[in-house]
């Protein structure tokens, strides 16, 4: 499942993404999901300094994904009822957007 189907992740305005769970739940398969599609080679060469951490807790958490962005914007997506391909939509969306501004404000 690489990234969205069609078109590829492209992280290159996040700064760090933070993944939360507690393994032994049973609510926790998207954000596993969105872990692996995270770390696709395609997808981790896009941004080198994009950390990823892990956070695997036996606490009974709810699993969620903690997105920053460049410019300190942050998504928080709790996933114990979204979907992986939902949530890797979501950041790509936000990304997508983050570029285009990116290139608007290079262009001025």
């Amino acid at each position: 499942m690489a990234a969205s189907g069609k078109s590829t992740l492209v992280l290159k305005s996040v700064k760090s993404i933070a993944i939360r769970f507690c393994p032994f739940e049973s609510n926790v398969r998207s954000a596993r999901e969105f872990l692996e599609a995270i770390n696709f080679k395609k997808v981790r060469t896009t941004n080198l300094k994009c950390q990823v951490t892990v956070d695997a807790r036996h606490d009974k958490s709810e699993p969620q994904v903690d997105i920053l962005f460049d410019d300190g914007e942050r998504l928080l997506i709790k996933s114990a009822n979204v979907t992986s391909k939902e949530m890797l939509s979501a950041l790509n969306a936000k990304c997508v957007s983050k570029d285009s501004q990116a290139k608007e404000t290079g262009r001025k």
